[in-house]
């Protein structure tokens, strides 16, 4: 690993080294690294590119690390990951990718990860998209994640686009049976003509199954967002969804909640904001001398964190 690489590796998924517990390390478009634990196995898959990370059931307190990174220009890939997490399991999966592309040709990586969450089971995933670097060539991230959920599972998901990605669009589906819990926070920030979407529809179908989606955005200069959050409600259950966004410069979005009930025990609730950076917090950090831009930065950093 050289220095850029490694530079990428902590900022998508915090690793300052190789980790401890099971691992799989994939660069420009090549698995590079892996490991396997007694609890958590990881296997290539034989008819596409892509890995089965099996957690066997009960395995408790482990992690596994599956981080991508693109450091050439023109790479483009299309990768399938499909998790099975055991009943009664409880681990942590942490995810990303970063693209350093400093050449002319667009460099894209394409991730479908597919959660089978066992009976009684909690994970935490932490997925964060991040690009870089000088070249004219376009960055471009779009994941796609599908979530099964089974009978009193819990799932919690942090979706972060940190920057420099030039494009993505993001497409979330998940499907909750009874006792079920699934949360979802969503982190993205846009700048110079960057885009993205977000795309995203639980169903929940089981008796007592729950959900919380949040997207907190920031969009600067001329970049456009898009957030299309759907929550169905198919039985007694309850749902919440929260978009709240703050808008810059000449930047747009759109912001899209939408609920349905296909029950009359179903409660969802949803609610959106869209504005700018409130100017009596500017001031006050101004007095504490700052400048506008770092006082700025100060306040959308605390939105975001």
């Amino acid at each position: 690993m050289n220095k850029i690489d490694s530079h990428m590796l902590e900022a998508v998924a915090d690793m300052h080294s190789i980790p401890a517990g099971a691992y799989n390390i994939r660069k420009n478009g090549e698995g590079v690294a892996r490991n396997s634990t007694e609890n958590i196995i990881i296997e290539p898959k034989k008819d596409k590119p892509g890995i089965d990370i099996i957690i066997k059931p009960g395995t408790k307190n482990e992690s596994v690390h599956i981080p991508v990174i693109i450091t050439e220009t023109g790479i483009e890939e299309l990768v399938y990951n499909d998790f099975f997490i055991g009943d009664d399991a409880d681990v942590l999966i942490v995810a990303g990718c970063g693209i350093h592309n400093s050449g002319s040709k667009k460099s894209e990586h394409d991730g479908i990860h597919r959660f089978h969450i066992g009976k009684n089971a909690k994970i935490k995933s932490v997925e964060k998209h991040y690009g870089e670097g000088e070249g004219t060539g376009e960055r471009v991230l779009n994941p796609v994640t599908e979530v099964e959920m089974d009978e009193n599972s819990y799932c919690e998901m942090e979706m972060v686009q940190i920057k420099g990605v030039d494009s993505t669009q993001r497409e979330t589906t998940a499907s909750l049976k009874a006792g079920a819990k699934l949360v979802i926070f969503e982190k993205l920030m846009t700048h110079g003509n960057q885009s993205a979407r977000s795309n995203m529809v639980v169903n929940l179908n089981g008796e007592n199954s729950s959900a919380q989606i949040i997207s907190r955005s920031v969009a600067k200069d001329t970049s456009e967002q898009v957030f299309y959050p759907r929550a169905v409600g198919n039985n007694l259950c309850r749902a919440h969804v929260q978009c709240d966004s703050i808008i810059m410069d000449n930047a747009k979005i759109r912001s899209i909640p939408e609920i349905a009930a296909n029950n009359c025990d179903a409660q969802i609730v949803h609610e959106a904001a869209i504005g700018r950076i409130n100017n009596d917090q500017l001031i006050k950090l101004q007095t504490f001398g700052l400048s506008k831009e770092e006082a700025e930065e100060v306040i959308i950093q605390g939105f975001l964190k």
